[in-house]
C-alpha cells in the first residue's frame, strides 16, 4: 500500500500556488465525491417522479449557477483568463449542460435508477481512452488491469439478470450513454484548464455558460409546470442534484484532476452504481440481488487493484 504520508504534486505545473496533498487524502476526496454522485440516480428518480425532466433541469442549473457566480465573485483570482481559453470553457459548458445533464435526467426518467448507474459505471474506460488519446496519458499495466476489472464487476451484474433488459428501457439507456460520453469529454478536455484556472473557476464558467444555453428552453417548460402537484420532498431532490452534485461534486473531481491523472481517477467512477443501487433498495425498494454482491465486489478489487 502507498504509505499515507507520501504526496501528489500536479500532474503538470499548477499555477493556481495549492500545494501537494497525500494520497491517502485525494483517494479520500474522490471516495467523498463519489458517494455525492452516487446518490444523483435513487435522488433524481425520485424528484423525476413529481417534475418533468427539463423542468427539473432548469431549476437545478440557475440554482447551482447562482451560488457558483457567487463564490467566484467571492475568490480573489490573478491570473484572467485568456480569450482562447474562454471559449474552451463555454465548450465545456456546451458537454455539461445540454449534453451530460439535461441528457441525463431525461434518459434517466425513462429508465430505472440501477440502469443509469450501471451506463455511467462505463465512464472509466471512454476516460481511459480519452486520456491516452488527448492527454498522452500512459497509465501502467496495474491501473489498466484495475479498470477492466472494475468493469467486469459491472458486466457481472448486467449479464446475470440484476438489470431487466427490455424495449422499454432501451432509448433512456442510449440517452444516458450520451450523457456518459459527454461527461467523459468533459473531463478530459477540461483538465488543462482546471491546472491553469482552478476547479471553482472552470466548474463556475462552464456551468453558468452551460445555463445560458438551457435558459429559454427551460424557462418555456418551467412557465407550463403543475405546480401544485409537486410535493416538497421533490424540491429537496432538485437542491441536492444542485448543490451536491452540479457544485460539490464537479467541483472536487476537477479539483483532484490538479493532482491525478484522468486515467487514474477514472476507476473510481465503478463505485458509483453500487452506492447508487444500494440508496434506491432502501429508498425505491429496487431489488438486489446475488449478482449485485458478486458484481460489486468485484468492481471494488478492481479499484483496489488500480490503487494499492
Amino acid at each position: 500500500m502507498i504509505p499515507s504520508n507520501d504526496t501528489i504534486k500536479p500532474v503538470i505545473p499548477s499555477t493556481t500556488g495549492e500545494r501537494s496533498h497525500s494520497t491517502t487524502f485525494l483517494i479520500s476526496v474522490l471516495l467523498f465525491q463519489q458517494t455525492l454522485g452516487g446518490m444523483t440516480f435513487p435522488v433524481a428518480k425520485f424528484g423525476l417522479q413529481f417534475i418533468e425532466p427539463f423542468t427539473f433541469a432548469f431549476y437545478r442549473f440557475v440554482l447551482s449557477s447562482l451560488v457558483l457566480f457567487i463564490m467566484v465573485r467571492l475568490q480573489n483570482h490573478s491570473r484572467p483568463i485568456e480569450r482562447k481559453d474562454f471559449w474552451k470553457i463555454v465548450g465545456l459548458g456546451f458537454l455539461i449542460i445540454p449534453f451530460n445533464q439535461t441528457m441525463y435526467l431525461v434518459g434517466q426518467s425513462l429508465t430505472g435508477a440501477g440502469h443509469g448507474s450501471l451506463l455511467f459505471a462505463t465512464a472509466p474506460i471512454w476516460i481511459f481512452l480519452g486520456a491516452l488519446i488527448h492527454l498522452k496519458e500512459r497509465p501502467g499495466l496495474r491501473r489498466t488491469a484495475g479498470i477492466i476489472v472494475a468493469l467486469l464487476g459491472v458486466v457481472i451484474v448486467m449479464a446475470t439478470g440484476a438489470l431487466e433488459i427490455s424495449s422499454e428501457y432501451l432509448w433512456g439507456d442510449l440517452i444516458v450513454l450520451i450523457a456518459v460520453l459527454a461527461w467523459a469529454y468533459y473531463t478530459i478536455l477540461g483538465t488543462q484548464l482546471v491546472r491553469k484556472y482552478g476547479a471553482i473557476r472552470v466548474t463556475a464558467y462552464a456551468l453558468i455558460s452551460g445555463s445560458i444555453m438551457y435558459f429559454p428552453f427551460g424557462l418555456y417548460r418551467a412557465v407550463n409546470l403543475d405546480y401544485a402537484s409537486v410535493p416538497a420532498a421533490a424540491w429537496w431532490s432538485v437542491a441536492y442534484v444542485a448543490l451536491g452534485v452540479s457544485i460539490a461534486a464537479y467541483v472536487l473531481w476537477y479539483w483532484v484532476l490538479k493532482f491525478m491523472e484522468a486515467s487514474r481517477i477514472a476507476v473510481f467512477h465503478n463505485m458509483q452504481p453500487f452506492l447508487a443501487a444500494g440508496v434506491a433498495y432502501f429508498w425505491l425498494n429496487e431489488p438486489l440481488g446475488l449478482s449485485f454482491i458478486i458484481g460489486g465486489t468485484v468492481a471494488i478489487a478492481g479499484v483496489l487493484i488500480a490503487e494499492l
